[in-house]
């Protein structure tokens, strides 16, 4: 075997030729290798009786029980129902977090206007029944008045009635 190579240093001329040699080889590209391989490729050996077999379609035709859809469809609905009324909460929860003077004026406004249109109907309907009487008294009026004290005082405490009559 020649090991000259190794143990001594190349010459200029030879490490120049060695690198022209390696960068030429790296920045050339490589080819695959071409390979005759065939397309497609049908296997005519029968199928085993038993173990393992390629899948075979199978068509679904399971038949849903009325009362399952009917339930089904009913928790969709509840769940939809109830997700509104959680939104409606929250609204309104919101708003009342931030309660202004304002806001319950406003709030308050439409009870206050129905308060005050029920009042008016309620005093018309009073007036309307209310009959008209005028007493006039020709006679002559005598007015009695008596007043009779009584005062009891034991001690601490004393109790006085006063009868007006």
């Amino acid at each position: 075997m020649d090991f000259d190579h190794i143990t001594r240093p190349l010459t200029d001329d030879e490490a120049r030729a060695e690198a022209e040699r390696i960068i030429a080889r790296s920045f050339q590209p490589e080819t695959p290798p071409v390979r005759h391989m065939p397309t497609s490729f049908r296997d005519d050996t029968p199928l085993p009786a038993y173990g393992d077999a390629p899948p075979v379609h199978q068509d679904d035709k399971r038949i849903v029980p009325a009362w399952a859809a009917g339930i089904a469809v009913a928790s969709i609905g509840v769940g939809a129902g109830i997700t509104g009324v959680g939104c409606g909460a929250w609204l309104v929860l919101q708003g009342l977090a931030s309660v202004t003077l304002y806001g319950v004026l406003m709030v308050t406004l439409p009870f206050a206007g129905v308060a005050m249109v029920a009042t008016a109907i309620g005093g018309a309907i009073n007036k309307a029944r209310s009959a008209v009487t005028n007493n006039v008294f020709e006679a002559p009026v005598v007015q009695n008045t008596q007043i009779n004290n009584t005062s009891n005082q034991r001690g601490m405490f004393s109790r006085t009635r006063n009868d007006v009559r």
